[in-house]
């Protein structure tokens, strides 16, 4: 039997080196993308057969291109594609930076585009294939100072939402993972962006100081067990959409939830009232 191949972006450390571990152990293959092809040495070294690591920024596009025709040429196709590199600046809308705000979007949002447009070719000739994008509760729930990291998760959701309806019905799959705070240091990684502004102390302000402060329990996700997770539901034939992984994730969404249904509930009585008087029998979207 063909193992099944995996790129997975962001590959180097965090959730998507858990994924890279994960898959490897089960004996699937796996491109292992990053910026820094070293750091990826050790783990490609252990699973000669199976893993290859390459150079990939994912907001280059002569790097895009030749990540894919690296995974094509050693392993025949690409079954999974995991896009899972991100990046995130921290601070209120107004003090963040544009070429940070820039950047979050070309990485969490394009970068993703571009590779699934490179992949979705092979997996449509082969009516076989799967792409992971990961989200976050952040793509759900927005928090102040990380509104422009939510708004690029948001924009993955929109879009991947459209695509599991395009890509379905010819046997392709597409779904999001919602995940919440996991357990990789990305507390240390997350940098702040702009300058802060006093009027935005008790809100974004807040939310700068309690990252560079946050406690180890605050970050409950195990990213192999997440990992573990997103690999069952590929391999399942339960088709998924959103894939909720975290408690935290879970209890945040599902407050957002509630909030959304009561502003729905309490909204119906406007809503029906801005149309046309003629529009009340006519069939809608």
């Amino acid at each position: 039997m063909t193992n099944t191949t995996w790129l997975i972006t962001g590959a180097s450390y965090g959730l998507g080196r858990a994924i890279a571990e994960e898959v490897l152990e089960h004996g699937d293959n796996a491109v292992l993308a990053a910026r820094t092809v070293p750091a990826l040495e050790e783990l490609a070294a252990r699973y000669p057969d199976t893993a290859l690591p390459v150079a990939l920024d994912v907001t280059d596009g002569p790097q895009r291109r030749a990540a894919v025709a690296a995974a094509l040429g050693r392993f025949g196709a690409i079954d999974v594609l995991v896009n899972n590199a991100a990046v995130d600046f921290i601070g209120a809308i107004e003090e963040q930076d544009e070429a940070d705000y820039r950047m979050t979007f070309e990485v969490n949002l394009f970068g993703a585009i571009e590779l699934m447009r490179l992949v979705l070719p092979g997996m449509r000739a082969r009516r076989s294939g799967t792409i992971v994008n990961v989200s976050s509760m952040d793509g759900i729930a927005s928090l102040p100072a990380n509104g422009y990291y939510s708004a690029s998760k948001f924009a993955l959701e929109g879009l991947t939402e459209a695509l599991w309806q395009e890509v379905e019905p010819i046997g392709l799959r597409a779904l999001l993972v919602e995940a919440g705070s996991l357990r990789t240091g990305i507390e240390q990684r997350t940098r702040a962006s702009g300058t802060p502004i006093a009027d935005y102390a008790e809100t974004a302000g807040a939310f700068r100081e309690a990252v560079g402060n946050v406690a180890p329990e605050n970050f409950p996700g195990d990213p192999a067990r997440v990992a573990a997770a997103i690999r069952e539901v590929v391999g399942s034939d339960e088709r998924r959409h959103w894939v909720i992984l975290g408690s935290d994730a879970h209890r945040r969404i599902g407050v957002k939830l509630g909030l959304l249904r009561a502003e729905y509930d309490a909204g119906r009585e406007l809503a029906l009232s801005t149309d046309y008087p003629e529009q009340a029998a006519a069939p809608v979207l």
